[in-house]
């Protein structure tokens, strides 16, 4: 079926009232050595003890990078790793923050703001329990939600693959953002 040349030219659509947006993100896991050598393990901006670290370009905080594609699909953008390309020296141990507050102004830009934040982080190690609320706070803080608009849910993976072994971590994100009106 071809285009008529008496058709009218398509519009763009309005802007809807909402939108949702999905994140992932997945860490190798390596031993930290007394020297200092190793990356800490950082979770939603929180440092946490533990004997293993990331392997990564940034800080490897794999939920802010989740969340950081969430917010980046939801609007139809290039995710975080076409816009901080792990080849670029500017970002070698980059604090992940500077790609979430990225991606939230581009949602703003857009014309959206986030209403909600559901997350799921699987790993074996640590425990994730005590610091959920701390890591819930910070990232409500980053995004300026309410807390009780943002979830974490800690998860193992029952000793199967890297992530049971030990040896990585896994972060899943799905943000909800509305519409502010302004286009």
């Amino acid at each position: 079926m071809t285009a008529s040349s008496d058709q009218p030219p398509l519009r763009p659509t309005a802007q809807p009232g909402l939108r949702i947006g999905h994140g992932y993100d997945l860490h190798r896991l390596e031993p930290t050595h007394p020297q200092g050598q190793g990356r800490p393990f950082v979770l939603g901006t929180v440092r946490i003890d533990h004997d293993r670290g990331p392997v990564a370009h940034s800080d490897g905080d794999a939920l802010l990078h989740a969340v950081t594609d969430a917010l980046l699909g939801a609007i139809a953008q290039p995710d975080i790793g076409q816009l901080f390309p792990d080849t670029d020296p500017r970002h070698d141990a980059q604090d992940s923050r500077v790609f979430l507050e990225e991606a939230l102004s581009r949602v703003h830009a857009a014309g959206y703001r986030p209403t909600n934040l559901d997350t799921t982080v699987i790993c074996e190690r640590p425990k994730l329990g005590p610091h959920k609320d701390t890591i819930r706070q910070a990232l409500a803080g980053l995004l300026g939600m309410p807390p009780d608009r943002v979830n974490i849910k800690g998860k193992t993976h029952e000793k199967v693959d890297a992530v049971g072994e030990g040896r990585a971590i896994e972060a899943h994100a799905v943000v909800l953002l509305e519409h502010t009106g302004a286009d």
